[in-house]
This record gives C-alpha cells, sequence and structure tokens, in this order.
C-alpha cells in the first residue's frame, strides 16, 4: 500500500511505496551511522578516561583542559574541511577517507608516550569527528524521501549518543575491572578501532549521493542509486526535480565570498551557524566530557560518579528514539522551542538545588544527578536531533557542503571553548554560577528561535532551495506566515 505524503508534498513525485528499495534505504542509513557512532564514542570516552590518563601521565588540570578541547577544536577545522571535501571529492568518497583518520587517530593515542603525541592523536579523532558531523547528516539527507527526511537524518544523531553511552558502559565496566592497571585508558580508547573498521569497509559498498552525481553531471548514475532506494517512476520523477534544481544554480556559486555577496544565502547561513551555536551554548557536551567531575562535585565518589554517569548516557538514546519519532510529525521550530524551553528550566533548576543543598547533604548528588538527566533528556528528545536534522537540510545544493561545514566549524568552535573553559568556570562560580550562566544563554537562544529560524519539515531539498534563493522562506517567516508545506502548496 502506497505510503500518503504529507500535507505540502510536491505533486509531480508519486507517493512512496514500500519495497526492497526501502530496505535497502535502511541498510545504507546504518552503515553511515557508524560515523555518529565514532563521533559520539570519540568524544565521550574522555569522560572516564581522563582520571586515569592524568594520574598515569601527570596532567595538571590545564593539561586536562588541552586534551579534551584539542579534539574539539580540530573537529571544527574538520567540520570545514569535510564539507569542502564532499563537495568536490563526494559524500561517500570523504566518508571512506574519514574512517581511516578515525583508525589512525586511534593508533595514535593508545601508543601515545606523553602528553605532546596524545595530543596528535586527539587532533587526527577530532579532524574526522568534525568532517563525520558534517558529511553523514547531509550524506542521509540527500539520500531519504523527503517525507521522511527527518527521521532518516535524525538517525546519525541517535548513533551519536549510542557512541557516547558505548563509551559510558565501556568505561564503568573497563574501569571498575581493571581500573587498578596501568594504561586501562589506553584499552578504553582502543575500542574505537572497531567501528573506524566496519565505516570503512562498509562505506566501500555504499552509493554515492544521487544529488551529488546529478550535481556533477553524472545523471545516469544518480538515476541508478535513485532507482536503489526509491519505486521506478518515483525515481525518474525525483531526478528531474534535482536536474532543475541544478539548471537554475548552473551559473555557479559555491564559494563563502559569492555567498555573502547574496543577502538570502547570507542569511540563511546566518541562521545556521546560530542554530549550531545555541546548541552547543546549553552546555550539553561540558556535561559529556566532564560529567563525572560534575557529579564528584555534587557529592558522589569518583566510583560512584563513574556508574552514575551512565544515567544520562541512557536517557540520551530514549530520548533519540523518542526523537525519531517526532521529526516527522512535529515542525522543527516547534521542536526547538520546546526543547530550549525545558532545557533552560532545567539549568535553572539545577543552579537552584545545588545553592539550597548544601555540600554533604545525602540528597544532594541525587537531585543534581536526577536534574542533569532532565537536562540529557529534553536536550536529546527536542534539541540534538532537530538541530542536525535542520542544519542538513536548510542550505542549497551547491553551497551544503559549505554551508553546514561553516555553521558546523561555529559550533564545534562553541563547543572547544566551553571544554577548555568548562573546568575553569566550575571551580571560578561553582555548579550554581555555571548553571544559571547556561540559562541566562537558553533564554537568548529562544529569543533567537522565535524570530529568526524558518520552517523546513515536509519540503522537499528543491522546493526550500527555490525559496531560500527568492527570499520566499524568509517574508514568510517575518510575516508569521506558515511556509507553503503547511497550507498544501506545491514547494
Amino acid at each position: 500500500m502506497a505510503v500518503a505524503p504529507p500535507v505540502g508534498a510536491e505533486p509531480t513525485l508519486p507517493p512512496l511505496t514500500p519495497g526492497p528499495h526501502r530496505r535497502r534505504l535502511g541498510v545504507i542509513s546504518i552503515v553511515a551511522c557508524f560515523g555518529g557512532l565514532l563521533f559520539g564514542y570519540d568524544t565521550g570516552v574522555i569522560n572516564g578516561a581522563l582520571r586515569p590518563m592524568s594520574a598515569e601521565l601527570g596532567l595538571d588540570a590545564l593539561a586536562e583542559g588541552i586534551v579534551t578541547s584539542s579534539l574539539v577544536f580540530a573537529a571544527a577545522i574538520g567540520a570545514l574541511g569535510g564539507g569542502r571535501a564532499s563537495d568536490r571529492f563526494g559524500r561517500r568518497s570523504t566518508l571512506v577517507a574519514l574512517a581511516v583518520l578515525f583508525f589512525v587517530g586511534t593508533v595514535v593515542i593508545v601508543a601515545a608516550p606523553g602528553l605532546a603525541v596524545l595530543v596528535v592523536g586527539r587532533v587526527l579523532l577530532g579532524l574526522a569527528v568534525g568532517g563525520a558531523s558534517t558529511v553523514v547528516p547531509v550524506y542521509l539527507a540527500e539520500l531519504a524521501p523527503f517525507e521522511i527526511r527527518g527521521s532518516i537524518s535524525g538517525r546519525n544523531e541517535l548513533a551519536i549518543v549510542s557512541g557516547q553511552l558505548a563509551a559510558f558502559l565501556v568505561n564503568a565496566v573497563i574501569g571498575s575491572t581493571l581500573g587498578h592497571l596501568d594504561g586501562v585508558w589506553r584499552v578504553m580508547f582502543a575500542v574505537c578501532a572497531l567501528p573506524a573498521v566496519a565505516l570503512f569497509v562498509g562505506m566501500l559498498r555504499m552509493p554515492e549521493s544521487p544529488r551529488w552525481l546529478a550535481e556533477h553531471g553524472r545523471h545516469e548514475r544518480a538515476l541508478a542509486v535513485l532507482r536503489s532506494v526509491r519505486a521506478p517512476e518515483r525515481a525518474i520523477a525525483e531526478l528531474a526535480a534535482v536536474e532543475r534544481s541544478v539548471e537554475r544554480e548552473s551559473r555557479g556559486w559555491t564559494g563563502l565570498r559569492t555567498v555573502l555577496a547574496n543577502r538570502w544565502l547570507t542569511r540563511i547561513l546566518l541562521v545556521g551557524i546560530g542554530v549550531g551555536v545555541a546548541q552547543q551554548l546549553t552546555g550539553i557536551n561540558s556535561i559529556m566530557y566532564y560529567g563525572q567531575t560534575v557529579l564528584v562535585g555534587s557529592g558522589f565518589s569518583e566510583s560512584a560518579a563513574l556508574i552514575a554517569n551512565v544515567a544520562p548516557g541512557v536517557i540520551a538514546v530514549v530520548g533519540g528514539i523518542i526523537a525519531l519519532w517526532m521529526m516527522d510529525r512535529i515542525d522543527r521550530r516547534r521542536t526547538l522551542l520546546i526543547g530550549f524551553s525545558l532545557t533552560t528550566v532545567c539549568h535553572v533548576l539545577i543552579g537552584v538545588a545545588s545553592t539550597v543543598l548544601e555540600p554533604g547533604d545525602p540528597l544532594r548528588p541525587f537531585v543534581i544527578l536526577a536534574l542533569v538527566v532532565a537536562f540529557v533528556g529534553s536536550m536529546q528528545t527536542f534539541l540534538n536531533v532537530a538541530t542536525w536534522v535542520y542544519l542538513s537540510e536548510i542550505f542549497p545544493l551547491r553551497m551544503r557542503g559549505l554551508g553546514i561545514g561553516v555553521a558546523v566549524f561555529a559550533h564545534w568552535t562553541a563547543n572547544g571553548a566551553l571544554a577548555l573553559a568548562f573546568p575553569s568556570l566550575i571551580d571560578a562560580v561553582g555548579i550554581t554560577g555555571t548553571f544559571f550562566l547556561f540559562a541566562a544563554i537558553g533564554a537568548v537562544a529562544l529569543a533567537f528561535i522565535a524570530t529568526q529560524v524558518p520552517e523546513t519539515r515536509g519540503r522537499t531539498l528543491e522546493g526550500l532551495e527555490a525559496d531560500t534563493l527568492s527570499g520566499a522562506l524568509f517574508r514568510r517567516r517575518d510575516r508569521g506566515a506558515r511556509p507553503r508545506a503547511a497550507r498544501g502548496e506545491a514547494g
């Protein structure tokens, strides 16, 4: 039985139908999401590995901040480079190269004799993480039908938090069983090599993005790829829409300078940057990197904090599953507004709890843990998946790699600044001041989403592109009107 398209579907596209092509799309998304799994594991493993690493290598607080933030700042560079490389060489080829980089970075870290080599390994992993954070969402968005693009693209974020949960579990198991041995942190990092190999082998058998192929004049190959993930008549109609989009852009504008010369492209770029940075300034990755430190500061012992730290990882995966269900049912803007409202409330409550409950109060660690879990659950259910889906779909084709690269560069730069500053911030103003600061930032983010972010759900990438280039997407946003897709018109 055919799946009816949502309100606003372009009338030229036949409806989705079940069949082997749907299963093929599922397999492709699983393989590509190994990039997200690596992203999650490599950013999460430092949470439990940092303390034994510091003890073995004699790292002080500054060195700990450098080790943690080096990956994040390198990820900012990797996001830019990954976006540009995927525009030039293809999404699939770039992911294969990133798998190699993940493996090499892991080997360097495991073999590191001291701080300098360790930072080199973390930088290599950061370049790979940043590249994957740019390329995987674009690859999935360009392969997915627009009716289910949110749930397909959102699988990458579910893979990210699954990777972080895997890191927390591996840390807890290895730390509990082998924690008395020197070099236990090396074992925690070594596990990362396995999904890197899986990504490399898997992507060698996956197709290139049909939109990238069409943009580079390989129309027959693009049709073949679309036929493998769509019914035949849908594949033909969709390729025709992509070809019209490519023809519309044939005058060519791919460089940042030409993008900045166009007011509408500049505005969509600033929207992408704003969404990415706002998501990071909630402090979510400070919890993922330094969660054990926060829990120890709240009153848990080190061993109890290592185990308790699994709870935010579990709720993140649960929230990710719920978010995938919501992505094709609830508007992106509404999801983001709900998310920033909930996380801001959680920030305020954590600040209040850490003030009212004095150190030594037996309730203090458990109340703060519960609020941290609520914060992570709110982030994952309403913000994290929505952010990555939104960034993967708002940019026109010829600037898609560049646009998401710049937005994710800003995202990772904010991430890195927090990773570097968070230990010092906790020392200076404590848990209370830190989370009140996050709450203030959340209020600003809410105002930005409410006034600047246009809706994208239920639109084809080509329809969104046409409205971005003409400015119609923003004129409707400025008037407070709903997108055409919501009114049943073609995009």
